[in-house]
């Protein structure tokens, strides 16, 4: 650690060097600029750069490595598990960072590491281009995709690491280098589900394809028909085409204003049907769903753009996640998500989803370390509150999903979807031999481990 003398001198220096703000413990606006989505978190962070340039992004990172603290690195997105910040840390922060660069001849876009998912998807709209995003618009890019990134387009466009054509990174040593199939193959390899172990992603490259309509059928049942209606959404699923995916979801009925007044706030149950095609078509395949008894609903075309917006969660709630995926979705299996659906904490912005996979998602490239890619289905307690009293029973809940899960569970996990569960539910979200390599890439690029607020590997 330095001495105080010589940090007093390093922080004056990136003031005056970094182009975007400085904010350290005694400074005004230190306390909004460390505030993360989820209001469980509360870090105190040495320093806070808020980036506006990879240059910045080099000059923060030579200014922790030559104090020699840490480095969290703070995307776009929500960092749900206060990732983006450690106490007595150097908080490389990318969200001035956000610029989208689309390529429609290349069929390919260039996204800044502080990107989220709105700013992707609306620069991707009047080319009618998309490729898989996160299932909310406030989710950052850089840190989804390199943890493996699921969305409502997997199914018919493969996981995001599928389609990863490059990414600039700034390392431990705050070298620039260009990771690629063609260049440092193995730290790209790396990044297709190693998260932020090994860099600070600064851009990523994706592949896009053509996605000219979309259309969905988002229905809400009484919770009484919930097991009738995740058969008929499972068996939906099972008999339709890739371009269908979505969820069955326990929730509460939302103050929108397709919710009858009665049922805002009650326990219900919905069916949501995304569709990577036309309302006719998407019409044909949710017949089922839609000849069940529903309370409200909201079927047509609509925009990709702005379906991704219709789950957003507001900021500043509490949130605990967790995940587990299945062998199958049984009818033994329906009955118990069921069941655990009908104990959902109410009322609360919790839900409670089962989605499936399958498609291009278990037809893409095995090489990469997302071990939960042949997974048929998996399940997503998404705990959601605001009264600090309900912590307990809330996180209770979220555990008893998963618990109740275990006979049918692969034992892989989407890390993006998880908090700190320990280290072999990290293993378990990479693989176990897939563990170990990284370890090996991780010694290459970040022997000091300098980045390890994150789903940590640990150098081999």
């Amino acid at each position: 650690m330095a001495s105080p003398s010589k940090a007093g001198t390093a922080l004056a220096a990136l003031r005056e060097d970094l182009v975007g703000d400085v904010f350290a413990p005694q400074d005004p606006g230190y306390d909004e600029a460390r505030t993360v989505f989820n209001a469980m978190i509360d870090r105190r962070p040495a320093v806070i750069a808020q980036c506006v340039d990879e240059s910045d992004v080099v000059r923060s990172v030579r200014f922790a490595r030559d104090l020699d603290l840490p480095i969290a690195v703070r995307g776009g997105g929500h960092s749900v598990a206060g990732m983006a910040l450690g106490d007595g840390a150097v908080v490389v922060d990318l969200r001035h960072m956000r610029a989208v660069t689309v390529d429609p001849a290349a069929e390919a876009v260039r996204v800044a590491g502080g990107a989220t998912m709105s700013d992707l998807d609306h620069a991707c709209r009047p080319h009618s281009l998309a490729t898989t995003g996160g299932r909310a618009s406030t989710t950052g890019v850089g840190g989804f995709v390199l943890g493996g990134g699921t969305g409502w387009l997997d199914r018919c466009f493969g996981l995001a690491v599928d389609n990863l054509l490059g990414v600039e990174v700034v390392t431990a040593e705050g070298r620039r280098v260009h990771a690629s199939a063609d260049d440092h193959a193995d730290l790209f390899w790396a990044l297709h589900g190693g998260g932020g172990n090994f860099g600070i992603a600064t851009a990523l490259t994706l592949k896009l394809y053509e996605l000219p309509e979309f259309s969905i059928a988002l229905l809400l049942y009484l919770p009484e028909f919930g097991p009738e209606v995740t058969r008929t959404y499972r068996d939906v699923i099972t008999a339709g085409p890739d371009e269908a995916s979505g969820a069955v979801l326990y929730l509460c009925g939302p103050p929108e204003e397709f919710v009858p007044p009665h049922l805002v706030g009650s326990l219900l149950c919905g069916a949501l049907l995304t569709y990577a095609g036309s309302e006719g078509d998407m019409r044909k395949v949710a017949e089922p769903l839609l000849a069940l008894p529903h309370e409200a609903e909201v079927v047509g075309a609509m925009p990709y753009v702005d379906v991704q917006c219709m789950l957003d969660d507001p900021p500043g709630m509490r949130n605990y996640w967790s995940a587990e995926y299945l062998t199958g979705a049984p009818d033994d299996y329906v009955d118990v998500y069921c069941a655990r659906g009908e104990s959902l904490p109410v009322p609360s912005g919790t839900l409670h989803a089962l989605f499936p996979q399958g498609g291009a998602i278990a037809a893409g490239p095995h090489e990469y370390p997302v071990p939960y890619r042949d997974a048929p289905w998996g399940v997503h307690p998404f705990g959601l509150w605001e009264d600090p009293a309900d912590d307990a029973r809330c996180v209770q809940w979220v555990r008893d999903v998963r618990a109740d899960a275990q006979p049918w569970s692969t034992g892989a996990v989407y890390l993006n979807f998880i908090g700190d569960e320990g280290a072999d539910r990290v293993v378990a979200g990479m693989g176990a031999e897939n563990a170990r390599r990284l370890a090996d890439v991780k010694r290459s690029y970040d022997p000091d481990n300098v980045f390890r607020f994150n789903h940590n590997i640990r150098p081999a």
